[in-house]
């Protein structure tokens, strides 16, 4: 067994044939032209790391919204049913999104006080108002 391993590696080798690339594809980042063997270009692929690491591994986020804002969150949801705001007005909205009235980065709480059932238009539409950044 030895042997034949040793043979082996010691043959002269021949031109080794390697298999074709897979072509490239657009940078999966919206209106970037630029082709990638990957999801992102390289620009593009820093941009979304940088955004993971704020956003999705930012411990103060996690914290904030976390297992314990989901049960709130669904039990608001539960005698909520629909958007305040659109209740208000006469309309029948679905609630898509629970919103603080006062931003937990401000000192605002998960009390039920503070929060408000709203449509996904309604909630961007508070958030505009605010002038806070949103999707």
């Amino acid at each position: 067994m030895g042997l034949i391993l040793w043979v082996a590696f010691f043959m002269p080798k021949k031109e080794v044939e390697l298999m074709p690339r897979k072509p490239k594809r657009p940078c999966s980042y919206p209106g970037c032209p630029k082709l990638t063997d990957g999801r992102f270009c390289e620009e593009h692929t820093k941009l979304m790391n940088k955004h993971y690491e704020k956003y999705g591994r930012d411990p103060a986020v996690r914290r904030r919204y976390g297992r314990a804002w989901k049960r709130i969150r669904d039990s608001y949801v539960k005698t909520h049913p629909f958007c305040e705001q659109c209740y208000g007005k006469g309309i029948l909205v679905p609630v898509e999104e629970v919103h603080h009235k006062k931003p937990l980065s401000e000192g605002g709480t998960h009390d039920r006080s503070n929060l408000i059932s709203l449509c996904k238009s309604c909630h961007s539409r508070i958030h505009a108002e605010r002038g806070d950044r949103w999707h």
